[in-house]
């Protein structure tokens, strides 16, 4: 279970994969997934992002997210393993694309964003599957000040949903860690539907 938050629809689960289940499938990404090191542009300055990125789903589900359009690239294995996995878990979810985050070390991060894109849709379905150390997780409300931000420690083999009205009304980070409590590599999925051209026509 995950702490209550106004405005929003947040579920965790520790334990939705197994721990040799979890340790296979995160060897598994590491091998499998189209992983590279993309780039934002910060008044009119390149950056590289701190992470390694992979965008896999179904033909069509094109995503905008960091300034660039993605084209995905085909299911593999693992993913449409957990896919699968998350559909027995839930059988009212429907996911057609993930985007894959590698986080080498305590260095590489997310900083405070909303999965808000317009084509996602009005109130997006997200389901996080963590794999790897287990890092901080952070979510603070847009709006309110007199919320304090929320603080989920992601395990490895758990699974986060966010849903509803949690991207239109909270934030959420995963800030750097260094030190000697540093982490280990970490990969997260993140599960969604993404609007596509034939969707929206028929809809």
């Amino acid at each position: 279970m995950a702490p209550y938050l106004p405005d929003a629809s947040i579920f965790y689960l520790p334990g939705f994969l197994d721990p040799n289940c979890e340790r296979r499938l995160c060897q598994e990404l590491h091998d499998q997934l189209a992983w590279h090191q993309g780039s934002v542009t910060v008044f009119g300055k390149e950056h590289r992002i701190p992470r390694l990125e992979a965008w896999h789903g179904d033909p069509g589900a094109r995503y905008q997210y960091s300034g660039s359009e993605h084209s995905p690239q085909s299911w593999t294995p693992a993913l449409e393993e957990i896919r699968d996995r998350l559909i027995q878990f839930r059988d009212d979810l429907q996911f057609n694309s993930v985007l894959g985050n590698l986080y080498r070390d305590g260095n590489d991060a997310m900083g405070w964003h909303s999965d808000d894109e317009p084509e996602l849709g009005e109130e997006p379905c997200i389901a996080s599957v963590s794999l790897g150390s287990t890092r901080d997780f952070r979510l603070r409300h847009r709006k309110r000040k007199d919320i304090d931000p929320v603080t989920i420690q992601l395990e490895p083999g758990s699974l986060l949903i966010m849903e509803g009205p949690t991207q239109k009304y909270w934030q959420h980070s995963l800030p750097r860690r260094r030190g000697k409590n540093s982490p280990g590599e970490r990969i997260n999925l993140t599960f969604r539907n993404v609007l596509t051209a034939s969707s929206q026509s028929s809809g």
